[in-house]
């Protein structure tokens, strides 16, 4: 780790990134600093867009420009507003005002405040600003928007992995009443019904996925079939966290700020890319436990790195994916969970 430390401090790239997450031990502090002086001219580049398009204003309407910036990145600097905008929630907490304190004030149930108590340390160790010992701490953000949304919407309540999503949401608006408008956001329109305690909505989706994965590449589902692997096994953690803590920070961002704007069909697009560039390499895999530490290796490398070029591949490798096909593979896939009970 003394080469680390070194290019970590040498080299200009910190051992602490802008999110406030450590990097781990085996970071690659060489091919990151090559990928982030590419990464900072873009950046240059789409912030001097974005401020041309927002022009001092802090309104943006839905457009197909606006989708084609989206899709190219959105400033940090931005991204909390545009978020908030595209995704409804900014209308929301406008036609809700003092909704969000209400509910923090309002009467408690205690079982769910003591199960998110508990889930209050597992979040993000890695990250400076959740530790105890940071000033401020996040842990007090995080707790008041999840105890916030656990009352209102009961039939969710609380569900782990929202702790990340909501932790993730906090790092990037800074914003307590924000960050609860944009869960409602994922959680209550974009993932449909992922969270519920049957998480109806999150089988039916991975399901998904394998029927995408037979039409797509048919060579990594017939390998799955033979060899007995359920999807689930392998990317239920891609649906239930939204590529937290699966990716890089900054690859999550950015499919962040497309599915805030084109809703659920992102995470297919994303988990499309990831199976079909790897295809040769899944293919090796000669076991069961072999299947499933090929799908861990694919979301680490050069490839998830490189956000910039890996969200262009999102939207060319999966070839065309409309809403209608996934809508009509949703219908069939949740009929089929029902019926076996």
């Amino acid at each position: 780790m003394e080469r680390g430390e070194g290019a970590a401090r040498g080299a200009g790239v910190p051992r602490v990134d802008l999110y406030g997450f450590e990097r781990p031990e085996d970071f690659d502090y060489a091919s990151y600093e090559d990928f982030l002086s590419r990464y900072l001219v873009v950046l240059t580049r789409r912030a001097i867009k974005w401020s041309k398009l927002l022009k001092g204003n802090n309104r943006v309407q839905k457009s197909i420009k606006v989708k084609r910036y989206i899709r190219k990145g959105i400033p940090n600097e931005h991204r909390a507003l545009i978020w908030m905008i595209v995704s409804g929630a900014q209308a929301n907490m406008e036609q809700n005002p003092g909704y969000y304190n209400k509910l923090l004030e309002g009467e408690k149930n205690d079982m769910l405040v003591e199960t998110i108590k508990t889930d209050m340390n597992r979040t993000f160790p890695d990250n400076v600003q959740f530790r105890k010992t940071a000033e401020p701490c996040l842990q007090q953000t995080l707790y008041n928007v999840l105890v916030a949304y656990g009352h209102h919407n009961k039939t969710v309540g609380y569900c782990q992995g929202m702790n990340f999503i909501a932790g993730y949401l906090i790092l990037i608006t800074k914003n307590e009443e924000e960050s609860f408008w944009l869960l409602d956001a994922l959680i209550g329109r974009i993932l449909p019904d992922y969270y519920s305690p049957a998480m109806m909505g999150l089988k039916t989706d991975q399901e998904v996925l394998g029927e995408l994965v037979k039409m797509k590449v048919p060579a990594v589902a017939e390998l799955m079939d033979r060899h007995g692997v359920m999807w689930t096994l392998v990317v239920s953690r891609w649906f239930i966290c939204l590529f937290i803590d699966i990716l890089p920070v900054e690859t999550v961002l950015r499919i962040w700020d497309c599915l805030f704007y084109e809703g659920s069909k992102i995470i297919f697009r994303v988990a499309l890319t990831l199976i079909k560039q790897h295809q040769a390499f899944i293919l090796e895999a000669t076991s069961f436990p072999d299947i499933c530490d090929k799908f861990k290796q694919i979301t680490r490398g050069p490839f998830v790195t490189e956000c910039h070029t890996f969200m262009q591949k999102i939207f060319t490798e999966p070839g065309s994916l409309s809403m209608a096909t996934i809508n009509k593979l949703r219908e069939t896939c949740r009929a089929k969970l029902l019926a076996q009970g």
